[in-house]
């Protein structure tokens, strides 16, 4: 019996010390912060929100966390750095200074202490190295009776330390349930019993921090147990894999007659975990018949091992807007598949349509692990000129293939532009090309691969052959240190239409945040089933499945913003675009927003989606 019940209590037992650590985490961030929906915008932010949640990370790990390219930090980041950073503990600082005791004495000379205390991490002036030396702990030989010092600092300093960050905590959770009181009173219906909470001190004064306009509507991807969630649970939902309703892609038959317009494309991963790539403007001048494909580029010369990212799934949303994009409606998304392929065939009016490449996240995920060896990017030669090594060029010819939209062998100004937008976030002007063109290979006036390489070595011997800034290209482009292509897909869209030459024009190079976002929720609604939560008809989930994924969105019609938790512990071979199986999303009143996405992990084999709903009060 005990074998059998062993495992789910282990599980069981994880499963509330994961909800622990994320209650901490949240209660922590709110100390700071109004909401959980409020984004790290700076160093010290992340250093006092981190010292609230009772970690004192040293500033080279600050720096770590938050390196010259970040911009933001949202709370699932700040939820990953405190499972990296242990907190402090006597049994910690007590090994610090026995580093410094090598035969366990218990004190420390005085030359030690300042040797260590003057050279390394936050220097201390002499001043205040004599301060210490003037504590009682400082016995007749002159030396510091550290364990003493630490009992009489411990006491003084620690506790006050985790008293107040406790307060903080505390007073973040009672705000928390609190709101959830008058948020069920507001709902008109009457809780099954308020928390058994004592009211905490009043909190501490917090350092005061600028605080970001919260117009972000990003949802919290944790789970809140300082809120209790109640009888609230939806039925859950089980679909087989192999249930989904085959619609494979054909092509329509006289497809050779038709007239085509491919260009190329690329999804980037952002450090936010958020999705960057070009979006495409169509103009129909007349009603036709229209075939869209998309599918991952692939840069491999081995047609027996393709390119790795051959498996992320990629889609295109086609939607109509004006000139400003404020106002803009869904028309039609890829659904069909053969393969790698996905596509769509139907009828187009007259008119403009933004056409906008999607990816999941389920299998584009970040990869940027340490390296076993760091490619080596430039050498000298013989004559002591800088050369650009064979795996360098071979990456940079990949990247003029990814950034020669039209296929043409050439790099236009304009899809030049598009590669500085997004390695350096500037753009080139007519003057510039110009100069551009004297220096290195062209053709037609467009820059030529070799004059794409002999651009990059120009940059290598501009730096004396510092390859620092070569590698804020390659990342930005997607490369690990080993020269790996691992945070990026190319693409290629194709529009076949029967009755004139499309025009199929790259527009801008960003996420399409709220016109894909506004597509894809339009589109799950329309083709999904509905299901409120129970109890709470006000909240309703739709869950749309195709063949290639299973997509779900959560539209909140109250006046107040619910948070919804979200299990999928019962799946089996899944894998979520929020890359875990229990979060929470929290959504403001009136809004609609996608909860997530869900593919199989093998699609060779079986799987089954299973996900729980229930509103967290």
């Amino acid at each position: 019996m005990w074998s059998q019940c062993a495992p789910a209590q282990t599980q069981s037992s994880q499963h509330r010390e994961d909800e622990l650590f994320y209650t901490r985490c949240r209660a922590a961030y709110l100390s700071v912060f109004k909401s959980s929906l409020t984004d790290i915008t700076s160093k010290e932010q992340l250093c006092v929100v981190l010292q609230q949640a009772g970690r004192n990370p040293s500033q080279q790990a600050i720096n770590n966390y938050w390196t010259p390219r970040t911009t933001k930090l949202n709370f699932d980041d700040f939820c990953e750095i405190l499972k990296k950073e242990s907190e402090t503990d006597e049994s910690e600082l007590l090994k610090t200074f026995g580093k410094m005791d090598p035969r366990g004495s218990g004190c420390i000379s005085h030359g030690d202490l300042c040797r260590v205390l003057t050279s390394r991490g936050e220097k201390m002036s002499p001043e205040e190295l004599n301060g210490i030396f003037s504590l009682r702990e400082v016995n007749s030989d002159g030396k510091l009776d550290y364990i003493k010092l630490f009992s009489a600092l411990e006491y003084i300093f620690c506790r006050l330390l985790v008293a107040t960050v406790e307060q903080c905590q505390a007073a973040a959770v009672e705000r928390l349930e609190a709101d959830a009181r008058q948020k069920w009173q507001n709902f008109g219906s009457q809780s099954e019993g308020s928390p058994k909470r004592s009211v905490p001190q009043t909190c501490p004064p917090v350092p005061e921090i600028p605080q970001k306009s919260e117009t972000d509507t990003r949802p919290s991807s944790r789970p809140s147990s300082a809120r209790t969630r109640r009888s609230s649970v939806s039925n859950a939902v089980t679909v087989g894999g192999s249930s989904a309703k085959s619609s494979r892609l054909v092509e329509p038959k006289s497809l050779q007659d038709w007239h085509c317009s491919s260009l190329k494309g690329c999804f980037f991963l952002e450090e936010d975990g958020g999705i960057v790539s070009l979006q495409y403007r169509l103009r129909v001048p007349q009603a036709t018949s229209v075939f869209l494909t998309i599918q991952p580029l692939n840069l491999s010369q081995a047609d027996e091992k393709p390119s790795s990212w051959m498996n992320v799934d990629t889609a295109l949303f086609v939607a109509t807007a004006n000139e400003t994009k404020e106002d803009f409606n869904f028309v039609c998304c890829t659904e069909l598949r053969d393969k790698e392929k996905f596509g769509w065939k139907g009828e187009l009016s007259a008119g403009t349509y933004y056409i906008l490449p999607f990816t999941t996240g389920c299998r584009l995920k970040g990869q940027r692990k340490p390296v076993a060896k760091v490619a080596q990017l430039v050498y000298r030669g013989e004559s002591g000129e800088l050369v650009l090594t064979k795996e360098f060029r071979a990456a940079l010819s990949d990247i003029f293939e990814i950034i020669d939209l039209d296929g043409n062998g050439l790099l236009s100004l304009e899809e030049y532009n598009f590669f500085e937008q997004r390695t350096s976030g500037e753009k080139c002007d007519e003057d510039a090309w110009a100069i551009c063109r004297e220096n290195f290979d062209t053709k037609r006036n467009e820059l030529t691969r070799q004059g794409f390489m002999e651009l990059n070595l120009m940059e290598a011997n501009d730096r004396e052959g510092d390859p620092s800034d070569l590698w804020v290209t390659l990342e930005s482009m997607g490369y690990n240190r080993a020269l790996e292509m691992v945070e990026a897909c190319p693409f290629t869209v194709s529009v076949y239409t029967e009755a004139f030459k499309p025009t199929l024009q790259p527009v801008s190079l960003e996420s399409g945040h709220k016109i894909l976002n506004t597509a894809l929720c339009q589109s799950v609604i329309a083709k999904g089933e509905a299901r409120p939560i129970k109890g709470h008809q006000a909240v309703v989930v739709y869950t749309y499945r195709s063949e290639a994924r299973i997509s779900s969105v959560i539209s909140n019609k109250s006046n107040q913003k619910v948070i919804v938790h979200v299990n999928n512990e019962q799946s089996k071979n899944c894998t979520s675009s929020r890359g875990m199986n229990v979060f929470a999303v929290e959504v403001p009143a009136r809004t609609k927003m996608v909860c997530q996405h869900i593919m199989p992990t093998n699609e060779k084999q079986e799987w089954s989606y299973s996900c729980v709903e229930s509103i967290v009060m």
